[in-house]
């Protein structure tokens, strides 16, 4: 269902008890993240602050669990959207065999043309007040981790038009704020808006930007979705709402924004500019970005609506609220992905510890050898797909939501030197594993059933694997992870202190030439100071530690396959990019929140999720020391 308002929204969180108030002052510099840390972490209620110190409640955790984004797209479950698109276009393309059947295409299509969003005229509800002179510094924007370059605005619906076509895109940038009327613009390079910028400075024009707060949540979730450029996002969230959108012209600006949003932050970017150091930032991977150079947005006019609340999100080691985002995602474009790119696809999974861009899980329905290399090359073809490092292709009847079913699915079908797809290609730009900026490698695993073209020799766990961990540890090896062969899975997990160059390449050789790796097909190894995790927070963090080309690995005449998640540098590795350092509270935060839990009334108490990870940060600041 549509809703009227962000408040309208709330009312219903709050209706079906999903919903915790917060009266009492907790500041934005820390304090709001640490708290909406615990809950994001342990399925817990969306977050109302009603005493941010600023004229603005902020709420925050609205979208972060399967009830709560079904609650906000409108639907009982996600598979709703799916099927709806699969239903619409199903009627579209079914063959018409007379006029009068042809005839009856007439209201569909004109409910395509209902959901198409529509200006209207004078003032809308977002410019109820208008800020005598705009000042960002009234908003509750958020410092959401220790090392963060400043405040930001973190679930901002960024609104540009191309300068040619008048083409509108509508985006999700985090915005640093620089002071009241500056903020940095993380145009990722790879993004749409990027592109009209970069237009507009071939055209030697300002661009006009204009940033919305609240509304609808369908707004927020469509922001974030993988649209083509020329498919405007707000007639997927019509299609969604069921309800085409009303938007009204800015004040100061050319540009059109819906007229429910809460707050509108209109302005520019001029191309002709120095671009202007922004972050670092505390970001989805778990890790922080680093400082790097963005275009400036200079604020000309804030508007609200009355009673607006400014909504926020906060972004960090898995999970929090952008899974669920992400999940949503995943669940509505499959349908897209089937009808006009890989019919054979049956499902698919990205699972939360693969932050979206690092592990993707497809079924498909296989008639053929060699078709599961060719859904990777489509899929790595395929808008923000290209982003994806690692790929497992299955087939039959295997539960992508049960990771120890997958991993007996590779285990059962994978010969490690025979079908492991690696490529290279574009990769996102928050990907830090990378030897060069948003270019790196990929890893696709075929875990099909074999047809005999195909066959290959699949590793199985031998004798000399009982006596496994006393070997491994009689060669130095500090921590032996084993616990998956007892599920008959040929894979290890070794923690490892690395000291000299070339120390995870060497050991691996030496471990096969010895035949202690006799029997195991994937050897995964990692810093000794990340041992004590467990299997979930492992798979996140070599995921983003790996570059497949230059980490994934066999020792010669052995087909197992050494997967070096550990840490790079300069000195053992030959790195030559910064490490960034991952994302935790500090401790006087965590101490402060602890002490003020059962006064600011939230319940039963959580503890902090950052004291699990305190072993993994090198070193004080964003990049890690090396």
């Amino acid at each position: 269902m549509p809703y009227a308002s962000q408040n309208d929204f709330i009312k219903f969180l709050e209706s079906a008890g999903e919903l915790i108030r917060v009266k009492e002052y907790v500041s934005p510099n820390l304090e709001i993240t640490e708290i909406a840390d615990r809950f994001s972490k342990n399925d817990g209620k969306a977050l109302l602050f009603e005493n941010t110190g600023t004229p603005f409640p902020l709420l925050i955790n609205a979208m972060g669990s399967e009830k709560r984004i079904c609650m906000a797209l409108g639907v009982n479950n996600l598979e709703e959207i799916s099927t709806r698109i699969m239903d619409l276009a199903n009627e579209i393309m079914s063959p018409k065999d007379s006029f009068f059947s042809k005839l009856s295409l007439l209201p569909t299509l004109a409910g395509v043309s209902s959901w198409m969003p529509r200006r209207i005229s004078g003032r809308g509800k977002c410019q109820e007040i208008v800020m005598d002179e705009p000042d960002l510094s009234k908003l509750p924007a958020l410092t959401c981790w220790p090392y963060d370059g400043g405040p930001f605005i973190t679930l901002p619906v960024v609104h540009t038009r191309h300068p040619e076509t008048g083409q509108r895109n509508v985006g999700m940038y985090r915005m640093q704020v620089f002071d009241k009327t500056t903020t940095g613009m993380h145009w990722h390079l790879h993004k749409n808006s990027a592109f009209h910028y970069r237009e507009y400075k071939r055209l030697g024009m300002k661009m006009p930007v204009a940033v919305t707060l609240g509304g609808d949540p369908v707004y927020t979730y469509c922001a974030t979705a993988p649209l083509p450029e020329n498919l405007d996002e707000y007639l997927l969230a019509g299609f969604i709402r069921k309800k085409r959108v009303e938007m009204v012209r800015c004040l100061t600006c050319d540009l059109e924004v819906p007229n429910d949003a809460d707050i509108v932050i209109e302005g520019y970017v001029d191309p002709a500019e120095d671009l202007a150091l922004e972050g670092p930032f505390g970001d989805h991977t778990g890790f922080y970005s680093l400082a790097d150079y963005y275009p400036a947005f200079h604020v000309t006019c804030i508007t609200h609506r009355k009673k607006a609340i400014y909504p926020a999100t906060i972004v960090g080691i898995p999970p929090q609220e952008d899974a669920w985002i992400g999940k949503a995602t995943e669940r509505i474009f499959l349908a897209p992905i089937r009808l006009s790119l890989l019919p054979e696809i049956i499902d698919m999974d990205m699972p939360v510890e693969g932050v979206f861009h690092n592990i993707v899980l497809v079924k498909i329905s296989k008639s053929y050898p060699g078709q599961a290399l060719k859904v990777m090359n489509s899929l790595w073809g395929a808008g923000q797909m290209m982003f994806n490092k690692v790929l497992i292709v299955t087939d039959g009847n295997v539960d992508l939501n049960n990771s120890l079913e997958v991993l007996k699915t590779i285990a059962l079908n994978t010969d490690p030197a025979q079908d492991i797809l690696i490529t290279r290609g574009p990769v996102d730009v928050l990907d830090h594993s990378s030897s060069r900026f948003a270019l790196g490698s990929k890893l696709g695993i075929d875990a099909t059933t074999k047809w005999p073209e195909e066959k290959g020799k699949i590793p199985s766990k031998s004798d000399t694997t009982n006596n496994l961990i006393a070997l491994l540890k009689s060669q130095g090896i500090q921590t032996v992870l084993s616990g998956l062969l007892d599920h008959g899975i040929p894979l290890i997990i070794l923690g490892i202190q690395k000291q000299k160059p070339g120390q995870v390449r060497d050991l691996h050789h030496q471990l096969a030439s010895e035949g202690v790796l006799e029997g195991i097909g994937w050897v995964v190894y990692i810093d000794q100071h990340a041992a004590g995790l467990g299997w979930g927070d492992i798979v996140w963090l070599v995921a983003n530690n790996i570059d497949p080309l230059r980490d994934c690995f066999y020792a010669p005449g052995h087909a197992s396959m050494a997967i070096d998640g550990t840490i790079k540098t300069r000195l053992l590795d030959g790195f030559d990019r910064e490490w960034p350092n991952i994302i935790t509270m500090s401790e006087e935060v965590i101490r402060e929140i602890d002490n003020r839990w059962a006064l600011l009334g939230l319940g039963e108490f959580i503890q902090s999720p950052s004291l699990k990870y305190q072993s993994l940060i090198q070193g004080k600041g964003a990049v890690a020391k090396q």
